[in-house]
């Protein structure tokens, strides 16, 4: 495991380790000058040379924006500056920056100076931005629309800890230069889109601070859960790959993907359950899985124990009628392996949604779509991260809250954002892949969390290997490849 902390920080958060760090004797000087220095380094990354006009807010983004003015002057780069607030009115290490700055310094700007620059730095707001931009900030952003963006810590105009817009109108930056570790916007839609590539840089706080703060969400990675995959070994035989068990469904497509990904994960076995008109259907799809007739609930238990089923998916093309609705609420009583549900095991509860959560245990992944989680949860209010977090700890169980930003939570109050998935990923089938994905893995041991989060993370990244022309089928074939590097076949790459 890489010593990387995936840890990703709350506004809140951002302001204690600032001020944690002072505590330790770290000035704020100092931070604020290799901060300065970090968002110079990103913009001579971007253009060797030329005009950079630089916008300095009213607050510590503003410092920066003058350590940097400073910087690439130094560097022979021609600087106009423009600040919000006269610098007599700055304050703290903002004002000792300011004062640094030799050049001139506007308080009003023209569509032109835009125009003239070869980039433009936002340091005006960043991420503890609570209240919309006004009117001359959001003409700034409009006007440099098109114009090579650096912004610092966040795009102004961007919530650091939702990614949403605060208002109307926030900054679009080409690459957006934060300091320690990242924060939740970062991660989250649309701050992820508007960030532009994010650079974490390094600016002094100690390392012994991130114990002082709790922090409890992730950005997705393997570090995270990689050493929980079983690698492949002389001694073993398929049942050490557990046993997936997959409901299928009226809609076979559905089923037979989340089977076959099952299988392409790694599960040693796989049997879909269907009824007999389907099966024919379900045994053609591969000779690796095993069919079987449905089973009803009493017989389903013994089913369970004599072949050894390690984990089960209910829910891909289920259907949405009442004796489906029976047999889900009937298994989640009983059944003691862990469970997903997906899609029609969710969907068959609308309208009654208090019965399918008071069925839900820790041992249960629920992988519902945005319009799915409201129906199931509707009196919950928030952002996308706030959301997921209350229902997990409400439904007792892992949620995964699918979308580009996938979030998986906890009862517990972890969670974790996933960042590597395609905009492509985007079609029909792709969700039950997942599901399919998330079950092979729980067949196989992986503890329900980082089963989850595994899961995603492989969805996202077979769904890269197989391309924006992919259809769900293609990324049957893409897990293999996802998967090399966690079985002891190769590094990690």
């Amino acid at each position: 495991m890489s010593e990387i902390d995936h840890s990703l920080l709350s506004v809140r958060d951002m302001y204690r380790a600032d001020s944690l760090a002072v505590k330790s004797g770290v000035t704020g000087i100092s931070l604020m000058d290799k901060a300065g220095q970090a968002v110079a380094k990103a913009v001579s990354d971007i253009v060797p040379e030329g005009r950079v006009l630089i916008l300095c807010g009213p607050g510590n983004n503003g410092g920066d924006g003058f350590v940097t003015a400073v910087v690439l002057s130094e560097l022979a780069y021609e600087i106009q500056v423009y600040s919000i607030l006269p610098v007599s009115e700055l304050k703290g290490d903002a004002l000792h920056f300011a004062k640094n700055w030799q050049g001139g310094v506007l308080h009003e700007l023209r569509e032109a100076d835009f125009e003239q620059a070869d980039v433009v730095v936002d340091a005006l707001f960043g991420a503890g931005l609570a209240r919309p931009l006004d009117r001359t900030c959001c003409n700034y952003a409009e006007w440099s629309r098109g114009k090579r963006v650096v912004s610092v810590d966040m795009p102004s105009g961007v919530s650091g800890d939702t990614g949403e817009v605060v208002g109307d109108v926030a900054f679009r930056a080409e690459k957006t230069v934060t300091f320690f570790m990242k924060k939740t916007g970062h991660c989250l839609y649309p701050g992820a889109d508007l960030c532009g590539d994010v650079v974490v840089d390094d600016i002094g706080i100690p390392k012994e601070v991130t114990a002082k703060l709790f922090l409890k969400s992730k950005e997705n990675h393997p570090d995270l859960w990689s050493e929980k995959i079983p690698r492949y070994r002389y001694d073993q035989h398929k049942y050490h790959f557990g046993h997936s068990l997959v409901w299928g469904g009226e809609m076979t497509g559905a089923g037979r993907l989340a089977a076959m990904s099952a299988l392409r994960v790694g599960s040693g076995l796989v049997t879909v359950l269907c009824s007999d008109a389907d099966r024919l259907v379900y045994a053609l799809t591969s000779p690796s899985l095993i069919v079987e007739d449905h089973k009803d609930p009493l017989a389903l238990a013994a089913f369970l124990r004599d072949r050894k089923v390690s984990s089960f998916v209910l829910g891909p093309g289920g259907g949405r009628n009442d004796a489906f609705r029976s047999f889900v609420s009937t298994v989640l009583g009983a059944c003691p392996i862990p469970t997903v549900l997906d899609a029609d095991a969710i969907s068959v509860f609308d309208g009654q949604p208090e019965q399918l959560l008071s069925l839900l245990s820790d041992q249960v992944i629920i992988t519902p779509h945005e319009g799915e989680f409201k129906r199931l949860f509707p009196r919950l209010h928030g952002s996308r991260l706030e959301r997921a977090r209350l229902a997990a700890v409400q439904a007792g169980c892992i949620v995964v809250l699918k979308g580009a930003d996938t979030i998986i939570a906890a009862p517990d109050g972890r969670t974790v954002i996933n960042t590597n998935a395609p905009h492509w990923l985007a079609r029909g089938g792709t969700g039950d892949v997942l599901a399919g994905i998330i079950t092979g893995l729980l067949a196989q041991r992986v503890s329900v969390f980082e089963a989850a989060c595994a899961g995603v993370w492989l969805h996202g990244d077979a769904a890269q290997r197989a391309g924006s022309s992919m259809i769900a089928d293609d990324l049957l074939t893409a897990i293999g490849g996802a998967m090399v590097p966690f079985r002891g076949e190769g590094g990690l790459a």
